[in-house]
């Protein structure tokens, strides 16, 4: 029982600085207490009581991520990577239908002087829009 509230607060703690997914949170605790049973009752409790949410975290997630100029591909992958289901990670990059301006103002920052006349250039260009995590189509209607 002592540990079961030692875990409870550490996850509270945890969650006090920023939301995460139950995965994540899940992973933070695992590498601190023995008992897999015991984290996940607590999880259950922690989400039955609206403080740790999945689609909470996603909402949030995918909004920071745009700030930073991040598209779809990208910020889906990360999302699944933290252990967010696909309908929900579809739900919430769908909210959005602007990803194509958030790719153009992505590349105006980091190329003021614009489209580059110059192949390999280009290519850099695409390249930067890519790793961010736009897709083809989002490219295309920044470059063409």
């Amino acid at each position: 029982l002592m540990a079961s509230a030692e875990i409870y607060n550490k996850a509270l703690d945890l969650l006090s600085r920023r939301e995460h997914s139950r995965k994540e949170l899940y992973l933070k605790l695992i590498s601190r207490f023995e008992s897999k049973e015991e984290i996940n009752l607590i999880l259950n409790k922690l989400e039955k009581n609206k403080l740790l949410s999945d689609s909470r975290f996603t909402e949030e997630y995918v909004q920071a991520r745009r700030r930073k100029g991040f598209g779809p591909i990208k910020i889906s992958a990360e999302l699944e990577k933290r252990g967010i289901n696909d309908s929900l990670i579809s739900a919430q990059i769908n909210i959005y239908d602007d990803w194509s301006d958030l790719a153009q103002s992505t590349f105006q920052k980091r190329f003021p002087e614009g489209i580059s006349k110059d192949f390999k250039e280009l290519q850099k260009q695409k390249n930067f829009l890519s790793n961010k995590g736009f897709t083809f189509f989002q490219i295309e209607s920044v470059l063409d």
